[in-house]
């Protein structure tokens, strides 16, 4: 695979996580640069490492994986989001204290959910001569610098528009799970 083939891949697996990294920003009380570090290191991390888990499953047995990758995308991205929103739609009492910083439980649980989608490129990297130690590097890499951008892009969002930034990220994780299923049921 080229260099320019590489960068390509790598900047289209981490779009899903740069949108959900807005909506754990905003979901925030103005995050510092460290937790939008570390969320980006998280997410780097994972989106790195589940193309490799991806490109061995393909090597044994890639239909198995591609069967059910994008119902697991959907139900982790739906649940998270469904979170947020519930948050967002509770009644403030009083002023509203929104964290500052997210468990890693959650963060976990978010990128693995936008990574499911690199899992099965990984699963297609298999069946190519790709050296999958480079593509892996690539996306982990793209996903932690998008990642970190788009918490300190929705730090900004969350403190304009507090709750409705936070719905809105509801929002976006819920539909990217829903357009990872339709991408891979009905318009399969």
């Amino acid at each position: 695979m080229s260099p320019m083939t590489t960068l390509a891949l790598a900047i289209s697996m981490s779009v899903d996580a740069f949108a959900a990294a807005i909506g754990k920003g905003a979901a925030l009380d103005r995050p510092r640069f460290g937790e939008a570090l570390r969320t980006g290191l998280v997410f780097g991390a994972v989106e790195a490492v589940t193309p490799v888990i991806g490109w061995a499953l393909g090597m044994a047995a890639s239909a198995h994986v591609a069967a059910v990758d994008h119902w697991l995308a959907f139900v982790i991205l739906g649940l998270v989001g469904g979170r947020m929103l519930w948050g967002a739609a509770q009644p403030a009492e009083g002023p509203v204290e929104r964290p500052r910083r997210h468990g890693t439980a959650l963060l976990l649980a978010t990128a693995i959910g936008t990574s499911l989608d690199a899992m099965a490129v990984g699963v297609t990297l298999a069946f190519l001569d790709v050296d999958i130690t480079v593509a892996a590097a690539a996306i982990g890499l793209a996903t932690a610098v998008m990642a970190t951008v788009g918490m300190l892009v929705g730090r900004w969002l969350g403190g304009r528009f507090g709750r409705v930034a936070e719905a809105l990220g509801g929002v976006a994780l819920v539909l990217l799970g829903v357009k990872i299923l339709l991408e891979h049921t009905i318009l399969a």
